[in-house]
């Protein structure tokens, strides 16, 4: 069995850490340098920032941010929000970012990823999908989960793989903040049709949850905010659980 990774989110707007539920109702958590500090310190595989409100405001992502976290945090950090070029991913990859998500950015202008990832490699490019059921399928949304584009996600995943992304950050917009759950459903389709890694995302409320979705999809990673943030979930106790049900993890 592959090892599976444990990744905790930081949504920050205006330098700090917040969560909030479907997407609204942000509440202030922190700060991300110490945030992020703490996670990398307790055994987290790999960190997620998303700068949340970048594309909205029409403004670039925290770079300083990223700089005073890449010099306290010795994992692999991702960083996403608001990068629009290949110049905005080379910023982010010198500020100290190991991978580069994309989002709305990649949906207005798909090339964006081929040269992404032709510029710096196919496993720094996350194509962020946030998906939203919508009838009998899932709609991508843009623009911190305000706008349909009416594309099915399913098919933008595996678009995606095809011009060059590296991982796949999938999140259920329906489950986000509810802690009821990752959606299986949604995160299997997106194993089914594609080659590279998906990080399953929204929904986690304790660890049943996380042993759930690697137990029944074929997701890399599970990714979860408000577990950690509010203490619920220490990571060393989740690895430790983990293994007893046969998984493998990095220690």
């Amino acid at each position: 069995m592959l090892t599976k990774r444990i990744i905790p989110c930081l949504d920050v707007t205006n330098g700090r850490v917040v969560k909030g539920v479907n997407f609204i109702d942000l509440q202030d958590v922190g700060d991300p340098v110490a945030i992020a500090k703490a996670y990398g310190e307790q055994g987290a595989d790999e960190l997620v920032f998303l700068d949340i409100t970048a594309t909205i405001d029409d403004r670039e992502t925290m770079i300083d941010v990223v700089e005073r976290t890449a010099a306290e945090v010795f994992i692999p950090l991702t960083v996403g929000g608001g990068i629009r070029t290949v110049s905005d991913m080379k910023k982010m990859l010198q500020a100290g970012a190991d991978k580069i998500s994309l989002n709305s950015a990649a949906i207005q202008q798909p090339e964006l990823i081929q040269a992404g990832a032709e510029k710096f490699g196919s496993q720094c490019i996350v194509v962020a999908i946030d998906a939203k059921r919508t009838g009998d399928s899932w709609h991508v949304f843009i623009k911190g989960g305000r706008e349909d584009t009416g594309l099915d996600a399913i098919e933008w995943a595996q678009q995606a793989v095809a011009l060059g992304a590296g991982e796949i950050l999938l999140t259920s917009m329906d489950a986000d903040g509810t802690k009821k759950g990752y959606d299986l459903a949604l995160n299997q389709a997106v194993c089914q049709v594609v080659t590279v890694p998906v990080i399953a995302s929204g929904g986690c409320g304790n660890v049943e949850d996380i042993i759930e979705v690697f137990e029944q999809t074929k997701v890399s990673a599970a990714l979860a905010a408000s577990i950690f943030h509010y203490g619920e979930v220490k990571l060393p106790e989740l690895k430790e659980v983990l293994e007893q049900h046969g998984m493998v993890v990095r220690r």
